[in-house]
């Protein structure tokens, strides 16, 4: 969609699936399983939704999805289903890795940064791991990174060093310290809940603002504020994030983007009597145009 001077582009990484229960946390499944249908090992389908921003000087990618980097039996304990994938995707709109100039992770989980690296073949038994997008500066949060590097057991699993390691080596890592602007108008906001340095993407241009939630909402189906997953360390947290940002979302009428929803990437929040819910940008000039009519009624 063309976003002020920008333009938007929802960028597939193509999906996997993880556990019913961990998406859901404490929710019963006989209450989620309406919403997000299980398969025979429990698994729901997860969408890897990333975010290509084209400013007037800038390619940007917010979030790289699960990546190329994973061996058959991991791809089927995830049922990772490739393509498309981010390069495949870029390749679409006519873009090529090296025409994406800043790279920004939320954090660093494999999930999330996963596609940061690829594998390249160097005539030996086993692939190195090369930056995927060779002219980018690559930003996260120096806390979340140093947390990476020294996880504890409770999310040592989410980690893999070969998503950011050559990218230290490369002197492609930049480190951010708090909020901040990255460019004009694409701004970073730590939002604890998930873990402790999510850092959340907001974009502003033309007088509209659109907001990349990352975990913080990862799906529409969570959007009920105590619906929050079994992956988040700090629920409660969570839950208080969540009751600023959704309210916030909706009376500025933000353009949400949802990472891991396979049907519904972007939408706006909308309140109606107190109950929250999610209306997609399936054509955006339609949606606009019902916009202007509601506000004038």
């Amino acid at each position: 969609m063309k976003f002020g001077e920008y333009q938007l582009d929802i960028i597939s990484d193509g999906t996997m699936r993880l556990d019913g229960g961990a998406m859901f946390g404490v929710v019963p499944r006989v209450i989620w399983e309406q919403v997000a249908e299980p398969d025979e090992k429990n698994r729901i389908l997860i969408g890897l939704n990333c975010l290509l921003v084209r400013t007037l000087r800038d390619n940007i990618i917010i979030d790289t999805g699960i990546g190329e980097k994973w061996n058959e039996k991991q791809k089927a304990i995830y049922a990772v289903e490739h393509p498309p994938t981010i390069v495949s995707s870029l390749a679409a709109l006519g873009l090529a890795p090296e025409d994406i100039s800043i790279v920004i992770n939320t954090h660093l989980h494999f999930d999330h940064a996963g596609g940061n690296t690829r594998l390249e073949s160097n005539g030996e038994r086993t692939a190195k791991a090369i930056p995927t997008f060779p002219r980018a500066r690559y930003c996260v949060q120096r806390s979340e990174y140093e947390h990476a590097c020294s996880p504890h057991e409770r999310d040592r699993a989410s980690y893999l060093q070969e998503n950011w390691q050559p990218l230290v080596e490369s002197g492609q890592l930049q480190f951010i310290d708090g909020d901040c602007e990255i460019v004009p108008g694409v701004r970073v906001f730590r939002v604890p809940g998930h873990n402790l340095d999510t850092q959340l993407v907001r974009i502003d241009s033309g007088g509209e603002t659109a907001v990349f939630f990352a975990d913080i909402i990862p799906m529409t189906a969570h959007l009920p504020f105590a619906w929050v997953m079994g992956y988040d360390l700090y629920p409660v947290e969570l839950i208080e994030q969540k009751k600023r940002l959704i309210p916030q979302a909706a009376r500025e009428n933000w353009i949400c983007i949802f990472e891991h929803d396979p049907k519904i990437p972007i939408g706006r929040i909308v309140e109606e009597e107190r109950i929250y819910r999610v209306v997609p940008i399936l054509n955006y000039q339609e949606n606009e145009a019902a916009c202007r009519m509601q506000k004038s009624e």
